[in-house]
This record gives C-alpha cells, sequence and structure tokens, in this order.
C-alpha cells in the first residue's frame, strides 16, 4: 500500500523533556516511542518522533514535522498519556477535544485543526483519586512500569496491523 493511503505517515510521542521527567507518567508518549525503537521487529516504517519543546509548547515541534515531512494532520498520529483512562488501558481517537491535556491543547492551536489520530494511553492507577496534576510528574511505579511495558506492546501489535498493506 503507498504511503499516501495509510492511514498514518508520521507517529509522535509526547512528553517533556529532560532527565527530570524521564520516567514520570507524563512522558508515556516518550516511553512508547522508545519501546518502537528498541525493537525494530516492531517497526512500522514510519517516522517515529518526540518533541524538544516541553509539554505545552509541543505543537510547534508537531506543526515542524509535519511540514518536513509533508504530511497532513489527518495522516498523524499522536502518542500521549490519558489520565481519564485507567492505568492497562489505552484508545485510539479521530477530532476529539483536548480533555484539559495541554500538549494536546498546544498542538490543536498550532495545527488550527483536532483532526489527527491520538493513541492515549491510560495512566491513571485504579486506588488514585488525585488530581491529574498531582500525579502526572510523580516517576513510575515499577509495578506500573510492567503494566505499561504490556501495554506497549499491545498497543504495537494493534499499530503494525493497522499500517500493513491490506
Amino acid at each position: 500500500m503507498a504511503a499516501s493511503k495509510l492511514k498514518w505517515q508520521l507517529i509522535f510521542g509526547i512528553g517533556n523533556p529532560g532527565p527530570e521527567y524521564r520516567s514520570t507518567y507524563h512522558n508515556v508518549g516518550f516511553l512508547m516511542i522508545e519501546h518502537l525503537h528498541k525493537h525494530p521487529d516492531l517497526s512500522l516504517s514510519l517516522p517515529l518522533l518526540t518533541n524538544t519543546t516541553y509539554m505545552n509548547e509541543t505543537g510547534k515541534d508537531v506543526k515542524k514535522a509535519l511540514r518536513a515531512h509533508n504530511v497532513k494532520p489527518e495522516h498523524l498520529l499522536v502518542i500521549h498519556d490519558d489520565s481519564d483512562i485507567s492505568l492497562g488501558k489505552y484508545k485510539i481517537s479521530f477530532d476529539r477535544n483536548s480533555a484539559g491535556h495541554k500538549g494536546i491543547e498546544s498542538i490543536m492551536t498550532q495545527l488550527k485543526t483536532k483532526k489527527f489520530w491520538r493513541l492515549r494511553i491510560g495512566i491513571r492507577p485504579a486506588d488514585n483519586e488525585k488530581e491529574a496534576l498531582e500525579f502526572v510528574l510523580k516517576k513510575i511505579k515499577p509495578a506500573h512500569r510492567k503494566i505499561l511495558a504490556t501495554v506497549f506492546a499491545t498497543a504495537t501489535e494493534f499499530l503494525k496491523t493497522e499500517t500493513q498493506a491490506k
């Protein structure tokens, strides 16, 4: 199947740069991209990128990447954390509001559209009733890392299925 007919032509994982944010829940988008890069057998043959700016400015990097790769927003897949989804689950969505996610708001503002794909990876533990701002920048607990590793593997298989020629 030609690249122009693929649902996704560019995958962009978002998070915050810097060692202090590296293993936080808010950086699940970065961690998923790392997972894809570390497993060449899982290669999707698509550009796999991350932002160099902070989360709330990530739209600038996404806009530059779309221009550089000549990709329209509707062929973009953004991978990010979602505190409204339970840890261990993920959802694919298109043309949805940001639900308060500052990185997604930045992307929507820069692209002037919400018509792009999102892989929303759940980060809310079942026993956590705190506001998202109280836990998204905390280090991921070891038990939660194992759960996320399973989600990354499952989501990767889904992405492979969706990007392969039919």
